[in-house]
Protein backbone atom coordinates (compact mmCIF):
# COMPACT_ATOMS: atom_id res chain seq x y z
CA UNK A 1 0.00 0.00 0.00
CA UNK A 2 0.94 3.44 -0.97
CA UNK A 3 0.92 5.73 2.38
CA UNK A 4 0.12 9.28 1.81
CA UNK A 5 1.98 11.59 3.38
CA UNK A 6 -0.86 14.33 4.41
CA UNK A 7 -3.99 13.04 5.18
CA UNK A 8 -7.70 14.90 5.68
CA UNK A 9 -8.85 14.85 9.61
CA UNK A 10 -11.76 16.31 11.40
CA UNK A 11 -11.34 18.43 14.00
CA UNK A 12 -12.74 20.87 16.35
CA UNK A 13 -11.37 24.58 16.37
CA UNK A 14 -12.49 25.75 20.06
CA UNK A 15 -15.67 24.68 21.03
CA UNK A 16 -19.18 24.83 20.60
CA UNK A 17 -22.18 23.21 17.91
CA UNK A 18 -21.37 22.16 14.66
CA UNK A 19 -19.94 24.66 12.72
CA UNK A 20 -16.71 24.53 14.83
CA UNK A 21 -16.15 20.97 13.20
CA UNK A 22 -13.65 21.77 10.32
CA UNK A 23 -11.95 19.29 7.38
CA UNK A 24 -8.01 20.06 7.57
CA UNK A 25 -5.19 18.63 6.01
CA UNK A 26 -2.52 17.45 8.01
CA UNK A 27 0.75 15.46 7.88
CA UNK A 28 -0.23 11.77 8.09
CA UNK A 29 0.95 10.29 11.38
CA UNK A 30 3.77 7.71 12.10
CA UNK A 31 2.86 4.50 14.39
CA UNK A 32 5.91 4.54 17.63
CA UNK A 33 6.91 1.12 19.53
CA UNK A 34 3.91 -0.87 20.27
CA UNK A 35 1.41 1.30 18.09
CA UNK A 36 -0.19 0.34 13.93
CA UNK A 37 -1.41 3.03 11.52
CA UNK A 38 -4.81 2.21 10.65
CA UNK A 39 -6.23 3.71 7.00
CA UNK A 40 -9.45 4.67 8.13
CA UNK A 41 -12.44 2.83 6.78
CA UNK A 42 -15.06 3.67 8.59
CA UNK A 43 -15.92 5.66 12.16
CA UNK A 44 -18.51 5.65 14.22
CA UNK A 45 -20.27 9.26 15.22
CA UNK A 46 -21.04 9.08 19.06
CA UNK A 47 -22.20 11.29 21.99
CA UNK A 48 -18.79 11.38 23.73
CA UNK A 49 -18.34 12.95 19.80
CA UNK A 50 -20.44 15.73 20.43
CA UNK A 51 -19.89 16.29 23.81
CA UNK A 52 -15.91 16.76 22.94
CA UNK A 53 -17.19 19.05 20.48
CA UNK A 54 -19.58 21.37 22.65
CA UNK A 55 -16.65 22.01 25.28
CA UNK A 56 -18.76 19.72 27.76
CA UNK A 57 -16.01 17.43 28.64
CA UNK A 58 -14.18 20.43 29.54
CA UNK A 59 -16.34 22.13 31.77
CA UNK A 60 -16.59 18.46 33.30
CA UNK A 61 -12.97 18.92 33.92
CA UNK A 62 -12.49 15.59 31.63
CA UNK A 63 -9.91 17.05 29.22
CA UNK A 64 -7.44 20.17 29.05
CA UNK A 65 -8.92 22.89 26.57
CA UNK A 66 -7.29 23.34 23.40
CA UNK A 67 -7.53 25.34 20.50
CA UNK A 68 -7.89 22.53 18.00
CA UNK A 69 -9.49 18.53 19.71
CA UNK A 70 -9.41 15.77 17.53
CA UNK A 71 -13.04 13.73 17.23
CA UNK A 72 -13.41 10.33 17.24
CA UNK A 73 -13.00 7.04 18.92
CA UNK A 74 -14.39 4.25 16.79
CA UNK A 75 -12.32 3.09 14.01
CA UNK A 76 -12.57 0.29 11.94
CA UNK A 77 -10.02 -0.21 8.45
CA UNK A 78 -7.01 -1.39 7.27
CA UNK A 79 -3.28 -1.79 8.55
CA UNK A 80 -1.15 0.63 6.74
CA UNK A 81 1.95 0.37 8.59
CA UNK A 82 2.90 -1.42 12.05
CA UNK A 83 5.60 0.19 14.80
CA UNK A 84 8.85 -1.45 16.54
CA UNK A 85 7.75 -4.55 18.67
CA UNK A 86 4.29 -4.88 17.12
CA UNK A 87 4.13 -8.83 15.87
CA UNK A 88 0.11 -9.42 16.85
CA UNK A 89 -1.04 -7.25 13.52
CA UNK A 90 0.56 -7.43 9.88
CA UNK A 91 0.34 -4.36 6.85
CA UNK A 92 -3.29 -4.99 4.80
CA UNK A 93 -4.88 -7.05 7.94
CA UNK A 94 -8.44 -5.47 8.65
CA UNK A 95 -9.26 -4.30 12.11
CA UNK A 96 -11.34 -2.31 14.74
CA UNK A 97 -10.19 -0.62 17.25
CA UNK A 98 -10.44 2.34 19.95
CA UNK A 99 -8.99 5.74 20.73
CA UNK A 100 -9.67 6.14 24.29
CA UNK A 101 -7.76 9.27 24.50
CA UNK A 102 -9.89 12.46 25.03
CA UNK A 103 -7.21 15.55 24.80
CA UNK A 104 -5.31 14.82 21.43
CA UNK A 105 -5.25 17.04 18.36
CA UNK A 106 -6.14 14.13 15.99
CA UNK A 107 -9.15 11.72 16.57
CA UNK A 108 -10.68 8.77 14.33
CA UNK A 109 -12.70 10.95 11.59
CA UNK A 110 -9.31 10.86 9.81
CA UNK A 111 -8.02 8.77 6.72
CA UNK A 112 -5.37 7.55 9.15
CA UNK A 113 -5.31 6.89 12.40
CA UNK A 114 -2.61 5.59 14.77
CA UNK A 115 -3.75 3.21 17.85
CA UNK A 116 -1.85 1.01 20.57
CA UNK A 117 -1.72 -1.77 19.34
CA UNK A 118 -3.28 -3.07 22.63
CA UNK A 119 -6.70 -1.35 21.64
CA UNK A 120 -7.40 -3.16 18.28
CA UNK A 121 -8.58 -6.57 17.03
CA UNK A 122 -9.17 -7.84 13.95
CA UNK A 123 -12.87 -7.66 12.12
CA UNK A 124 -14.42 -10.54 11.60
CA UNK A 125 -14.50 -11.63 7.64
CA UNK A 126 -17.99 -11.55 6.90
CA UNK A 127 -18.31 -7.81 8.96
CA UNK A 128 -18.12 -4.52 6.95
CA UNK A 129 -16.16 -2.08 7.78
CA UNK A 130 -19.14 0.33 8.35
CA UNK A 131 -20.66 -2.52 10.35
CA UNK A 132 -17.97 -3.14 12.07
CA UNK A 133 -17.12 0.21 13.32
CA UNK A 134 -19.91 0.46 15.32
CA UNK A 135 -18.80 -1.98 17.98
CA UNK A 136 -15.58 -0.95 20.11
CA UNK A 137 -17.33 2.23 22.32
CA UNK A 138 -20.53 1.00 22.58
CA UNK A 139 -20.00 -3.02 23.25
CA UNK A 140 -17.12 -2.39 25.44
CA UNK A 141 -18.88 0.49 27.40
CA UNK A 142 -21.68 -2.01 27.98
CA UNK A 143 -19.71 -5.22 28.65
CA UNK A 144 -17.24 -3.32 31.16
CA UNK A 145 -20.05 -2.25 32.92
CA UNK A 146 -21.61 -5.78 33.46
CA UNK A 147 -17.97 -6.50 34.52
CA UNK A 148 -18.60 -4.32 37.51
CA UNK A 149 -22.10 -4.97 38.47
CA UNK A 150 -20.94 -8.79 38.71
CA UNK A 151 -23.90 -10.71 38.55
CA UNK A 152 -24.52 -14.53 38.67
CA UNK A 153 -26.42 -16.30 36.03
CA UNK A 154 -30.54 -15.81 37.01
CA UNK A 155 -29.94 -12.50 38.26
CA UNK A 156 -32.36 -9.51 36.76
CA UNK A 157 -31.05 -6.66 35.62
CA UNK A 158 -32.81 -3.03 34.50
CA UNK A 159 -31.20 -2.00 31.56
CA UNK A 160 -32.20 1.90 30.94
CA UNK A 161 -31.92 3.45 27.43
CA UNK A 162 -32.04 -0.33 26.00
CA UNK A 163 -32.99 0.65 22.20
CA UNK A 164 -29.81 2.73 22.32
CA UNK A 165 -26.49 1.45 20.79
CA UNK A 166 -24.73 0.76 24.36
CA UNK A 167 -27.97 -0.53 25.92
CA UNK A 168 -28.74 -2.66 23.19
CA UNK A 169 -25.36 -4.19 23.61
CA UNK A 170 -26.11 -4.33 27.28
CA UNK A 171 -29.56 -6.11 26.88
CA UNK A 172 -27.46 -8.47 24.30
CA UNK A 173 -24.70 -9.08 26.80
CA UNK A 174 -26.51 -9.31 29.50
CA UNK A 175 -29.32 -12.01 27.83
CA UNK A 176 -25.79 -14.36 27.15
CA UNK A 177 -24.58 -14.17 30.47
CA UNK A 178 -27.60 -15.78 31.60
CA UNK A 179 -29.29 -12.82 33.00
CA UNK A 180 -32.91 -11.99 32.60
CA UNK A 181 -32.87 -8.53 31.59
CA UNK A 182 -36.20 -5.68 32.02
CA UNK A 183 -35.66 -3.24 29.09
CA UNK A 184 -36.63 0.48 29.52
CA UNK A 185 -37.29 1.94 26.14
CA UNK A 186 -40.38 3.32 24.15
CA UNK A 187 -43.02 0.88 23.25
CA UNK A 188 -42.28 0.90 19.29
CA UNK A 189 -38.78 -0.61 20.39
CA UNK A 190 -40.60 -4.02 22.01
CA UNK A 191 -39.82 -6.32 19.22
CA UNK A 192 -36.62 -5.34 18.70
CA UNK A 193 -35.50 -5.55 22.44
CA UNK A 194 -37.75 -9.47 22.60
CA UNK A 195 -35.56 -10.40 19.43
CA UNK A 196 -32.18 -9.72 21.78
CA UNK A 197 -33.77 -11.67 24.89
CA UNK A 198 -35.41 -8.83 27.25
CA UNK A 199 -37.84 -10.89 29.47
CA UNK A 200 -39.79 -7.65 29.96
CA UNK A 201 -40.04 -4.27 28.48
CA UNK A 202 -40.60 -1.32 30.12
CA UNK A 203 -41.99 1.79 28.03
CA UNK A 204 -39.76 4.64 29.04
CA UNK A 205 -42.44 7.12 30.32
CA UNK A 206 -43.73 4.99 32.86
CA UNK A 207 -44.69 7.40 35.92
CA UNK A 208 -43.55 5.49 38.78
CA UNK A 209 -40.95 2.93 37.57
CA UNK A 210 -39.11 1.10 40.73
CA UNK A 211 -43.41 0.76 41.73
CA UNK A 212 -43.83 -0.95 37.84
CA UNK A 213 -40.79 -3.09 38.29
CA UNK A 214 -40.93 -4.09 41.71
CA UNK A 215 -44.71 -5.47 40.84
CA UNK A 216 -42.42 -7.52 37.60
CA UNK A 217 -39.99 -8.49 39.89
CA UNK A 218 -40.54 -8.68 43.54
CA UNK A 219 -38.22 -6.59 46.04
CA UNK A 220 -36.99 -5.24 43.03
CA UNK A 221 -34.26 -6.21 40.48
CA UNK A 222 -30.57 -7.23 41.37
CA UNK A 223 -29.04 -4.99 39.11
CA UNK A 224 -29.40 -1.85 37.19
CA UNK A 225 -26.89 -1.13 33.89
CA UNK A 226 -28.46 2.77 33.32
CA UNK A 227 -27.38 3.56 30.11
CA UNK A 228 -30.14 6.90 29.86
CA UNK A 229 -28.95 9.01 33.05
CA UNK A 230 -32.08 8.54 34.87
CA UNK A 231 -30.35 8.17 37.69
CA UNK A 232 -32.30 7.69 41.00
CA UNK A 233 -35.31 6.66 39.20
CA UNK A 234 -33.27 3.21 38.14
CA UNK A 235 -31.61 3.22 41.55
CA UNK A 236 -34.96 2.85 43.40
CA UNK A 237 -35.89 -0.01 41.55
CA UNK A 238 -32.82 -2.37 42.58
CA UNK A 239 -33.24 -4.46 45.63
CA UNK A 240 -31.50 -3.83 48.83
CA UNK A 241 -27.76 -4.59 48.48
CA UNK A 242 -27.75 -4.58 44.85
CA UNK A 243 -25.86 -3.07 42.42
CA UNK A 244 -26.03 -0.13 40.42
CA UNK A 245 -23.55 1.07 37.35
CA UNK A 246 -23.93 4.30 34.69
CA UNK A 247 -22.07 5.21 31.79
CA UNK A 248 -23.05 8.86 32.27
CA UNK A 249 -20.82 11.01 34.24
CA UNK A 250 -21.42 13.20 36.78
CA UNK A 251 -21.50 13.09 40.35
CA UNK A 252 -22.02 9.49 41.99
CA UNK A 253 -25.43 8.50 43.47
CA UNK A 254 -24.97 7.91 47.20
CA UNK A 255 -25.28 3.88 48.14
CA UNK A 256 -28.53 3.82 49.39
CA UNK A 257 -30.27 0.83 51.24
CA UNK A 258 -26.32 -0.99 51.12
CA UNK A 259 -26.46 -0.78 46.57
CA UNK A 260 -23.30 -0.98 44.81
CA UNK A 261 -22.58 2.11 42.91
CA UNK A 262 -20.28 1.90 40.10
CA UNK A 263 -19.25 4.71 37.11
CA UNK A 264 -18.04 3.14 34.10
CA UNK A 265 -15.27 4.82 32.57
CA UNK A 266 -14.68 2.85 29.14
CA UNK A 267 -10.98 2.01 28.45
CA UNK A 268 -9.68 0.08 25.37
CA UNK A 269 -9.18 -3.34 25.36
CA UNK A 270 -7.83 -5.29 22.11
CA UNK A 271 -8.51 -8.78 23.80
CA UNK A 272 -12.14 -8.19 24.94
CA UNK A 273 -12.64 -6.09 22.05
CA UNK A 274 -11.33 -9.45 19.76
CA UNK A 275 -14.07 -11.66 21.98
CA UNK A 276 -17.11 -9.33 21.05
CA UNK A 277 -16.28 -9.13 17.34
CA UNK A 278 -16.51 -13.08 17.23
CA UNK A 279 -19.68 -12.92 19.17
CA UNK A 280 -21.98 -12.00 16.15
CA UNK A 281 -23.78 -9.21 18.28
CA UNK A 282 -26.60 -7.67 16.53
CA UNK A 283 -24.66 -4.29 14.97
CA UNK A 284 -27.09 -0.97 13.79
CA UNK A 285 -25.80 1.83 11.51
CA UNK A 286 -28.32 4.26 11.25
CA UNK A 287 -27.04 5.77 7.92
CA UNK A 288 -23.27 6.38 6.41
CA UNK A 289 -22.12 9.87 5.31
CA UNK A 290 -19.01 10.82 3.93
CA UNK A 291 -16.29 12.70 5.99
CA UNK A 292 -17.16 15.84 4.62
CA UNK A 293 -20.73 16.20 6.26
CA UNK A 294 -19.22 15.32 10.00
CA UNK A 295 -21.01 18.34 11.30
CA UNK A 296 -24.24 17.24 9.68
CA UNK A 297 -24.04 13.96 11.50
CA UNK A 298 -23.15 16.11 14.74
CA UNK A 299 -26.56 17.88 13.84
CA UNK A 300 -28.38 15.07 13.40
CA UNK A 301 -27.14 13.49 16.64
CA UNK A 302 -27.97 16.35 18.75
CA UNK A 303 -31.35 15.86 17.19
CA UNK A 304 -31.93 12.29 18.50
CA UNK A 305 -34.40 9.43 17.58
CA UNK A 306 -31.73 7.96 15.88
CA UNK A 307 -31.53 4.12 15.90
CA UNK A 308 -28.19 2.63 15.04
CA UNK A 309 -25.03 4.99 14.75
CA UNK A 310 -24.34 7.27 11.70
CA UNK A 311 -21.36 6.20 10.53
CA UNK A 312 -18.49 8.55 8.76
CA UNK A 313 -17.02 6.62 5.69
CA UNK A 314 -13.76 8.70 4.47
CA UNK A 315 -14.14 6.98 0.86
Amino acid sequence: MTLRKTMRAVIARGYGGPDVLEVIEVPTPEPGPGQVLVRVEAATVNPVDVATRSGALVEAGLMAARPVTGIGWDVAGVVDKVGPAVAAFTVGQRVIGLRDLLDSSLGAYADYVVLDAAAVAPTPAEVSSTDAATLPLNALTAAQALDLLDLRAGSTVLVTGAAGAVGGFGVELAVRRGLRVAALAGSADESFLRGLGAEWIVDRDTDDLATHLRRLVPGGVDAALDTAGLGIRALAAVRTRGAFATVMGGPPLTPLRGIRIHQEWISADGAALADLAADNLTLRVAETLPLERAAEAHRRLDKGGLRGRLVLTPY
